[in-house]
């Protein structure tokens, strides 16, 4: 899953990404709302923790906006305003949550996971191809009988594989999902993390799931 952090603390940012990154998640970041407003109208995002005070544009009018053009992403609000007021301007102007400062990592983390169970109705929580399995809360994997431990990005490659099985995803695209919007393209990283994961969940296994399709991409197949 990808997660926007829109923070301009810069040593709260790296705190927050780095926690999330060791949770497997992709994470953008942006240090003031203008960036922030650009990323969450992207719909790219499956949550974001959003901070009240930044520069250029605060945080509650980055909400209202992004609420207006209709993008639905839960969004906890990250802040030091803690009055009843401001959770209530936070919560009516359209966050899911709101987390104050200081906080204890351990508490963003368990926010988060409650954010995103909530819409397991709509994204369910166990992806599967064949016989492998992918658990999206936990970021448990196995095929068959065997578990499959997985680095964190090669968790964001299966888990963009297991929810776009039988699809064809180019380099490109998959450099938008999985690494940030700075990501170099020339480079074969995407094509060694492929490799790895490949390795993971086809070596010993039939049928073999990861395919490479020459000069257009790779593709799951589950068929």
């Amino acid at each position: 899953m990808r997660i926007l952090v829109v923070e301009d603390e810069k040593k709260v940012a790296r705190f927050v990404q780095q926690a999330l990154e060791e949770e497997h998640f992709t994470v953008d970041v942006a240090y003031d709302g203008e960036k922030g407003e650009e990323l969450a109208l992207s719909g790219i995002h499956d949550l974001i923790v959003l901070d009240i005070l930044l520069p250029k544009q605060d945080g509650i009018d980055v909400l209202r906006r992004i609420r207006g053009r209709k993008i639905t992403t839960p969004v906890l609000l990250l802040t030091a305003k803690s009055t009843v007021e401001d959770k209530v301007e936070g919560l009516d102007s359209g966050a899911d949550d709101y987390l104050t400062k200081p906080f204890a990592i351990a508490e963003l983390l368990a926010r988060i996971r409650s954010l995103l169970r909530r819409g397991s109705s709509e994204k369910s929580t166990l992806l599967r191809a064949a016989d492998l399995v992918l658990d999206t809360i936990t970021h448990k994997a196995k095929r068959g009988d065997k578990a499959i431990e997985l680095t964190s990005k090669e968790y964001a490659l299966l888990e963009f594989f297991m929810r776009n099985k039988n699809k064809v995803l180019g380099r490109t695209i998959i450099s938008e999902h999985i690494w940030d919007y700075n990501f170099d393209t020339g480079t074969n990283i995407i094509d060694v993390y492929l490799n790895h994961l490949r390795n993971k969940i086809d070596d010993g296994f039939q049928p073999k799931l990861l395919h490479t399709v020459r000069g257009v991409g790779y593709t799951l197949k589950d068929e």
